[in-house]
């Protein structure tokens, strides 16, 4: 088992903010917005942290990392920071995880119009008068599985970006809107490690 790159400061603020916490995820830029970044997976074990998964190819936003306070709607950048990690949602009607599990269906919507009270909020079509949403169900596999980022969800700040997901990528050339993607096989590794028991976060830095 690889012990941990590296990370020493940004381990001493887990352990600090979030006692609690023995999983994380960690995504490093690759310094050129629009290409591929790093992720590693990360678990606590006894007083030590290891990597679990990583390094591994993840592609992040196409305008790159956001600096700190500055991430909006629509600016194609991924939120810097550390967050917890919500349930895990897809195509199929369960998956092999500990983590909550939400099958999405062509009724449901994430919204990102700012100006709505279900701002940054899952809901579904017709229950809401928002003006734009992402739709849940794609053309496409990219969320075929997905976990919720926790990011400006409490409480939540209109206009400071919507609908953060780690999910699967297009391809592995392809930047997101500001998200986190990795192949198919990489984020079922993730989705079948995660436990809530653990209080897994994610960490994306620049």
């Amino acid at each position: 088992m690889a012990t941990v790159p590296s990370m020493e400061a940004m381990i001493q603020a887990v352990e600090r903010q979030w006692p609690a916490s023995s999983q994380l995820i960690v995504v490093r830029s690759g310094g050129v917005p629009g290409q591929a970044s790093t992720l590693y997976a990360l678990e606590k074990k006894g007083n030590a942290w290891h990597v679990i998964l990583g390094p591994v190819r993840t592609m992040t936003g196409r305008n790159g990392i956001a600096p700190a306070g500055e991430k909006h709607e629509g600016d194609g950048r991924t939120p810097p920071g550390m967050f917890p990690l919500g349930f895990i949602f897809g195509y199929s009607s369960s998956i092999d995880s500990k983590m909550p599990y939400k099958q999405m269906t062509s009724e449901d919507i994430w919204v990102d119009d700012p100006d709505s009270p279900d701002y940054n909020r899952l809901t579904k079509r017709g229950m809401t008068a928002a003006r734009s949403f992402e739709d849940m169900v794609l053309s496409d596999d990219r969320y075929k599985y997905g976990i919720v980022v926790e990011y400006n969800t409490g409480p939540v700040t209109a206009g400071a970006g919507s609908a953060i997901f780690i999910h699967v990528w297009k391809d592995e050339n392809t930047a997101t809107s500001g998200c986190v993607a990795l192949s198919e096989e990489n984020i079922l590794k993730l989705t079948g490690w995660l436990d809530p028991a653990k209080h897994p976060l994610i960490s994306i830095e620049n």
